[in-house]
């Protein structure tokens, strides 16, 4: 009887050592959206240098994130039908001033229609992915895909976060009139 005692406490206290030395999870995520339409800017050259001569008033879309775990991620962008560009601005983006907080850029990292780019992330930081075209004639949908060493989060657009207070404030308007 002892022996098993035993034997159990063994085999927990060896899968509570595993489970603590295990290392982090990698994650893969996938963004999707449509710069049809979109907001425009004058897009500045791959290096964040200068403004592009192609690049005046050029649809764009982006994506704040953040990540849990410091390391190389890479990023991946493939628009349907279009000549993508992409970047990465650290802590915020600002159209009327592209030039500031800008960390990498991209144009055609395997075809017209993709870009990507590998870069360091910092645990804790926001950063804003920006997907855009080559020029005002690029547009349309695209998929973002992203792989690194720790959990990758997106953070929702304001807009996002209005529409589910008030969602959650008709709820409770709903109930409070039933009663």
């Amino acid at each position: 009887m002892n022996i098993q005692k035993l034997f159990r406490a063994v085999l927990a206290t060896s899968a509570l050592f595993l489970g603590l030395t295990q290392a982090a999870q990698a994650d893969i995520v996938t963004l999707t959206g449509d710069t049809t339409g979109g907001p425009t800017y004058n897009r500045t050259l791959a290096n964040l240098a200068a403004y592009s001569p192609n690049g005046e008033g050029v649809s764009y879309r982006t994506h704040t994130l953040t990540v849990d775990t410091s390391g190389d991620y890479s990023f991946v962008a493939t628009g349907l039908g279009f000549d993508t560009f992409a970047f990465l601005y650290e802590s915020s983006f600002d159209p009327a001033s592209p030039l500031i907080n800008g960390l990498v850029g991209n144009d055609d990292a395997i075809s017209l229609n993709t870009s990507g780019f590998e870069a360091t992330l910092d645990s804790g930081t926001t950063y804003v992915f920006v997907m855009t075209g080559f020029d005002s004639e690029q547009f349309g949908a695209y998929s973002v895909t992203i792989a690194g060493p720790g959990m990758i989060s997106a953070i929702p657009e304001p807009a996002t976060w209005v529409m589910l207070a008030l969602g959650i404030g008709l709820l409770g308007y709903t109930q409070r009139r039933r009663r």
